[in-house]
């Protein structure tokens, strides 16, 4: 049996938030098919906890970065990056994890420079 890697699932949360879930549910799918294990702290954690209130919100993004360290990869979708999203990338690069970017559509992004 060939162990899967798990993926860090990195996307925006923020904004309009039931269109953000449904993508970042798809994002899931797409890892999954792409034979990893998605780990995807917002679709987890807004079960429970309301991204509104601001402690709740540190706990999530806290949960989330102790998740983070247990993959070997982040990846990160969305033509835009935000603030949590810029966060999550720096302490995935500072983990020495795998990063990459896909578009909403899931295609691979080259970043240049």
């Amino acid at each position: 049996m060939r162990i899967k890697p798990f993926i860090y699932v990195c996307s925006p949360l923020r904004g309009d938030i039931k269109r953000n879930i449904d993508r970042a549910k798809g994002y899931s799918r797409f890892v999954y098919s792409e034979g990893g294990i998605p780990m995807t702290p917002h679709l987890y954690f807004t079960q429970f906890l309301d991204d509104e209130i601001p402690e709740e919100r540190k706990a999530g993004l806290e949960m989330g970065l102790e998740l983070l360290s247990k993959c070997s990869d982040l990846w990160a979708f969305g033509e835009r990056i935000s603030e949590g999203m810029a966060t999550e990338i720096e302490i995935a690069e500072a983990l020495g994890l795998n990063v990459k970017r896909f578009n909403e559509r899931c295609e691979l992004i080259t970043i240049e420079g």
